[in-house]
């Protein structure tokens, strides 16, 4: 079957964030779209069937976590990413962020333990630490030319015995790193000899345009720390679902994340999120092939437009999302007056760089998944201000 990703999808004035939020968020409403990381792509047929199918009963009572869910999960991690897990090591949540805020708590269970978190990074990462009253440690990836790597000789310098948690984004959110195997372990060695448990946030491995390989799927001894959190919300447009889960091969790891979970309610799932995540993942693979080749194909043009039009605007080619962490540092302007450009120039929403960290100065996130042709028009807005 061949997927439409050039349909026209309107998503204003359906409660939509992205679209219907502008005036809140930015202060105008007649902006073009391209901040939340969701997709303006129709959710598959072979998902919203299910759903339709479902509703036919007209009720929507507590539903329980069937073997077919978890079977699904487990064939999905072994059949594209050669992880190989059990039912007994997954836990179902109502969502990444609300687990990850959930982690900090369990293995960080006194107020003066610390985080580490690098930026620039996914905001909630290190507003959830905040919001959990532990310290927030900055360990800020290294960057030559647009290309980010881990600094991990600050992060050694940075380690104290009150070091808990190191939460990692892989694939990275914003900059499109896919963390390869040695900068995976050697993360991992240091983690392991100072007792820090990783927090493995792998929410976009789906769409990934070089091989992603799972943080606890190199080593019994990675996965010993390791805690991953996953979802097939981004890669199906299915996140107003909430519907997540944790993975541990390391059973005590999972037990303390679990009575935390429970404490905090975050283990009772949507009702149609259980039947969406199922059939996301018995009838995705396709579906998330030719995705990934359309994603592809709007960064690329996308950097052509940048490079044929001379715009001082740069950004590394990324390697996962569809996500583009776009650098205007060439423009020799302030970062207010950029933000300024693009909201009343170029009228346009982008997510602003510094919400991602102090490094984020110079820096704007664009979203490219919307059909080529809305893509174009935002490009085209973009060369009017730069």
């Amino acid at each position: 079957m061949n997927y439409n990703f050039d349909e026209e999808n309107n998503r204003k004035n359906t409660n939509c964030e992205k679209h219907d939020a502008l005036e809140k968020y930015f202060g105008y409403e007649d902006l073009q779209a391209l901040w939340v990381a969701d997709m303006d792509f129709k959710t598959p047929a072979f998902i919203n069937d299910k759903i339709l199918e479902a509703a036919k009963n007209s009720t929507y009572g507590y539903s329980l976590q069937s073997d077919d869910l978890f079977n699904s999960i487990i064939n999905w991690q072994k059949n594209q990413h050669n992880w190989n897990v059990k039912k007994d090591e997954i836990y179902m949540v109502n969502g990444v962020v609300p687990a990850y805020s959930a982690c900090i708590e369990a293995f960080c269970p006194n107020e003066n333990d610390e985080v580490i978190v690098q930026t620039p990074i996914y905001p909630p990462l290190f507003k959830c630490v905040q919001s959990n009253n532990r310290k927030l440690i900055i360990n800020e990836l290294k960057e030559v030319d647009g290309y980010y790597t881990m600094d991990l000789e600050d992060l050694k310098a940075k380690i104290t015995k009150n070091t808990k948690v190191l939460a990692l984004c892989s694939p990275h959110n914003p900059v499109g790193r896919v963390w390869n195997k040695k900068e995976l372990e050697d993360l991992a060695h240091i983690c392991k000899e100072n007792n820090i448990v990783i927090v493995s946030d792998e929410i976009h491995s789906d769409i990934t345009f070089k091989k992603f390989i799972p943080l606890a799927s190199i080593s019994k001894e990675i996965a010993d720390i390791t805690i991953t959190l996953n979802s097939a919300g981004k890669t199906f447009n299915i996140a107003g679902l909430n519907t997540s889960y944790a993975i541990s091969h390391n059973p005590e790891l999972l037990e303390t994340f679990k009575k935390v979970s429970q404490k905090r309610q975050i283990n009772s799932i949507n009702f149609f999120g259980y039947i969406a995540t199922q059939a996301a993942y018995e009838n995705g693979a396709e579906f998330v092939s030719q995705l990934k080749k359309y994603i592809q194909n709007n960064i690329e043009l996308t950097k052509n437009y940048l490079k044929i039009n001379n715009l001082p605007i740069e950004f590394y080619e990324p390697e996962a999302t569809y996500l583009i962490w776009l650098c205007f540092k060439n423009t020799q302007l302030s970062h207010k007056v950029i933000k300024e450009k693009l909201l009343t120039e170029s009228k346009l929403a982008l997510n602003d760089g510094v919400s991602f960290g102090s490094n984020g100065y110079s820096y704007f996130r664009l979203n490219t998944a919307l059909n080529k042709e809305r893509l174009h028009e935002a490009l085209r807005k973009l060369s009017k201000a730069f």
